[in-house]
């Protein structure tokens, strides 16, 4: 079993909901699997917010954070999700900072949405293969940081970088981050403990305009 990590989950003033929450619930069950296989170690997973004040997430919902840019500390696994909140952070001196100074001594670095936005922005993602969410492809095409913006793919790997499109997503990223760290057998109970068995009654039509 991998020593445990520093995992940190950035949070903004418009921040999508499910873009940290449903990573955060896939990788805090490894902590919950540890505990009912009585396995050793416990990975510290934790909110990260500029100044450590609540934020309002983009559907209303008020999170408190753990630390501030301040305070945090080192993270091994970092976590950049999206929302409308990205439009302002793009241009936040002080987290594009925060990111940029995390990010070389991470084992990885992963977005959800358009945090891939914000990731290249603050220069880990800058020049590489990322993803986002469908209607943001074009956005963040634009902007011209990344060297390539993947349309058609639940997450992209380049490297220890590793962005998924939008909203669930991110859960399914998280999945395969935690088979990566922990291995697959990790990775299987995980989703069987959080009994994620995706059956939408309107499942999503992947020939919709994109």
């Amino acid at each position: 079993m991998t020593a445990a990590l520093n995992i940190a989950l950035l949070i903004f003033d418009g921040v999508e909901e499910l873009d940290f929450q449903g990573p955060w619930e896939v990788l805090t069950m490894v902590n919950t699997v540890r505990a009912f296989k009585k396995l050793e170690g416990r990975d510290h997973i934790y909110l990260v917010s500029e100044t450590g004040a609540k934020v309002t997430c983009a559907k209303g919902m008020r999170v408190e954070a753990d630390y501030s840019f301040a305070n945090a500390p080192q993270a091994d696994v970092i976590l950049v999700p999206g929302g409308q909140g990205t439009r302002r952070e793009v241009n936040n001196p002080a987290t594009l900072k925060w990111i940029a100074a995390q990010a070389p001594h991470c084992q990885w670095v992963t977005s959800v949405c358009t945090g891939s936005m914000v990731l290249a922005a603050a220069g880990p993602a800058r020049a590489k293969r990322i993803t986002t969410h469908w209607a943001a492809i074009d956005e963040v095409r634009k902007r011209g940081d990344a060297g390539e913006v993947v349309s058609g793919q639940r997450w992209v790997v380049d490297g220890n970088l590793v962005t998924s499109a939008g909203v669930s997503a991110g859960i399914d990223m998280a999945i395969w981050l935690v088979s990566q760290i922990y291995g697959e057998e990790m990775a299987r109970t995980v989703v069987r403990m959080m009994e994620y068995d995706p059956a939408p009654p309107y499942p999503f039509e992947k020939s919709a305009p994109q």
